[in-house]
């Protein structure tokens, strides 16, 4: 079994057009203890805002709620940490949280087929319980076909249809697709948000996006579309949801500050890596914050 012990720093940057009067931003900036993952040390820090309190929400991610300083122009939150994580070929295991399985079968506005995902959903068989690892493999595989990765051209309100219908996307509209073509074939599938060590770079401009399904016998197993492979010790799950609006990194309202201006940097990095197992293939890493 191969491990890695990852160093990620993640810093959000808002350049603000008019002074804030009133701001919240709810913070899904905190990786999970789960199977396959451990938490090192994270620590979060604020320039012009100040932490209001903690919680974890219905899907089990930690939230910090921060509040902006009244008459700020910018803010910054700097997230930074070790994780070790090891290879379990994708496989998270068994259910748990706050909601019901049966919950992550209902679609959300950004994963509902249309009439141009059903049709991409008719070209591969349907599942039974006997294949349904290897329906969702070609369910994968076939997205990444279909759905050529082109940053800067879709955003985080996109939906699935739209996706395919515009043939291109990003890690997030990957996801959007994979969700709503299982959940439509019966089987619950969820969103992870979190972070990917790239092969040919530290320095990143966006957190990375993939799904997860689950697959009777196994428990919830990970679906990497943008760059075809299940999830292996380069990844760190951060956040869950039913789609990206749930595992968003960064959410909030404000009053006062009319038009911002938001930068982003991750830089992820291996520490120590106990065995080599990690496939070197070229990687697709960046999804709309």
């Amino acid at each position: 079994m191969s491990k890695l012990t990852l160093s990620i720093k993640h810093t959000t940057h808002y350049a603000f057009a008019q002074p804030v009067i009133h701001a919240l931003q709810r913070l899904r900036l905190t990786p999970k203890e789960t199977q396959g993952q451990r938490i090192h040390r994270w620590n979060m820090t604020f320039d012009n805002a100040h932490a209001e309190l903690q919680y974890d929400d219905q899907h089990f991610n930690h939230v910090t709620l921060i509040g902006l300083a009244p008459g700020a122009h910018e803010v910054t939150v700097t997230c930074e940490g070790v994780v070790e994580t090891e290879d379990n070929a994708g496989v998270i295991g068994r259910h748990s949280g706050h909601l019901p399985l049966w919950s992550f079968l209902r679609q959300t506005p950004l994963t509902r087929p249309g009439a141009k995902l059903r049709a991409l959903m008719r070209e591969l068989p349907a599942p039974t319980a006997e294949v349904r690892l290897d329906f969702l493999h070609a369910l994968s595989g076939l997205i990444r076909d279909r759905i050529a990765y082109e940053a800067g051209r879709t955003h985080s309100a996109t939906t699935a249809e739209e996706a395919v219908g515009h043939g291109f996307g990003v890690c997030q509209d990957h996801a959007h697709v994979f969700i709503g073509a299982a959940r439509a074939s019966g089987i619950p599938a969820r969103y992870i948000s979190g972070y990917l060590l790239m092969d040919d770079r530290i320095e990143q401009e966006a957190t990375h996006a993939w799904a997860e399904a689950h697959v009777e016998g196994l428990g919830w197993v990970g679906f990497d579309v943008s760059n075809g492979i299940s999830p292996d010790p380069r990844y760190v799950r951060v956040a869950t949801g039913s789609d990206y609006r749930d595992a968003a990194p960064i959410t909030g309202i404000s009053i006062g500050a009319t038009e911002e201006v938001l930068t982003v940097g991750v830089a992820v990095a291996a520490q120590e890596q106990v065995q080599s197992g990690a496939s070197q293939s070229q990687q697709q890493g960046q999804s709309p914050q």
